[in-house]
């Protein structure tokens, strides 16, 4: 069995790679090390991930790691976890979806008494933004709210449209008081990206979970820049979004997404990056932010992947849940290629 990352062969790590056949999976899988001992497994829609990973426990042992690149991730978090403490295996995903946060953060107690870890977002979402999340609160003491803005993603792949149509029909949720709260209001606001004030629109994103556990920060908002495509988007779900609980509306919507293009390709990927801004105000009036640019975000999550796996591969893992910023801090996001931070203020 090959090493993982190592100098040590009796140390080396096994990689259980599930969904490396997606958009996303293949990015990151054709970034791993040649060195690495890597199961990438196609699973099949005919029996369960419960009963499909069952085969793979003698392959592994305790401190190996399972990447869940299978989306949605509401419909395969719960059984890999489950495979993964059962196995005292360390599990990462590249989520972007607070409910599947949130509930994997209820399991963490799960994890620590089996002493492995939860690291779930290791990919764009939400390693970008948690990592500049915890800069930026490291700069402002007492922060009471944060504004998250981000910009840059209008590619998007089959699978992240898939994840997106499911939010049809749903309210706004922001963090309040330290509570999820639905918000009934169209939120905007302004953020300079690099180029002058954008206007933004308020999004249901992971970081309304994950900043919470990084910062306790009570008050969380997270934007994307008002693109004519998102703006619209906006219009249709608030408009119309009571239609996407019609089964024959959710059908249609799922079809339409089977014929979308699997994602971009390499030039057009090359050819846009992202950014994102993290504004923290407290109670006494004072404010803190600072932008991160980064590769475009598919390009981004495959680095980011990639650079964690490795990263454990040569330090212990924490046990519990994590986020981004508590299990790699905060100027992990800088050793990734061509990101860049600024203090804005």
């Amino acid at each position: 069995m090959s090493e993982w990352l190592g100098t040590d062969m009796s140390q080396g790590k096994t990689l259980l790679f599930l969904g490396a056949q997606g958009y996303s999976g293949r990015l990151i899988y054709e970034g791993l090390s040649s060195t690495a001992n890597v199961i990438a497994p196609k699973l099949s829609h005919d029996f369960s991930i419960a009963e499909q990973l069952a085969k793979y426990s003698p392959m592994l042992k305790p401190g190996d790691f399972v990447l869940n690149c299978l989306g949605p991730f509401q419909n395969s978090y719960l059984p890999v976890i489950e495979f993964c403490l059962s196995q005292g295996t360390h599990y990462f995903d590249i989520n972007a979806e607070w409910q599947v946060f949130e509930a994997i953060q209820r399991l963490g107690s799960r994890a620590e008494r089996a002493e492995i870890m939860l690291l779930p977002g290791i990919g764009f979402d939400v390693v970008a933004s948690d990592c500049l999340v915890g800069h930026v609160c490291q700069r402002l003491n007492g922060a009471s709210r944060i504004q998250i803005g981000i910009s840059g993603l209008e590619l998007l792949s089959r699978g992240s449209a898939k994840t997106l149509s499911q939010l049809m029909g749903e309210p706004l949720r922001v963090r309040r008081r330290s509570r999820i709260v639905s918000e009934t209001r169209i939120l905007e606001t302004n953020f300079d990206f690099g180029v002058g004030e954008r206007r933004a629109l308020g999004v249901s994103w992971g970081d309304i979970s994950t900043a919470w556990y990084s910062s306790a920060v009570p008050n969380i908002e997270v934007f994307f820049e008002a693109t004519a495509a998102l703006s619209a988007a906006v219009f249709v779900n608030r408009t119309f979004g009571w239609l996407a609980a019609e089964d024959g509306v959710s059908r249609v919507a799922q079809g339409l997404m089977q014929r979308f293009p699997a994602g971009p390709n390499a030039s057009a990927r090359s050819q846009k990056n992202a950014t994102v801004v993290v504004r923290a105000l407290n109670s006494d009036g004072r404010q803190a932010e600072s932008r991160l640019h980064t590769r475009e975000a598919y390009t981004f999550t495959a680095d980011a992947a990639k650079a964690t796996l490795e990263h454990f591969g040569h330090n212990p893992a924490l046990s519990g849940f994590q986020t981004p910023f508590s299990a790699l801090g905060a100027d992990f996001v800088l050793e990734l290629p061509e990101c860049e931070r600024t203090d804005v203020q």
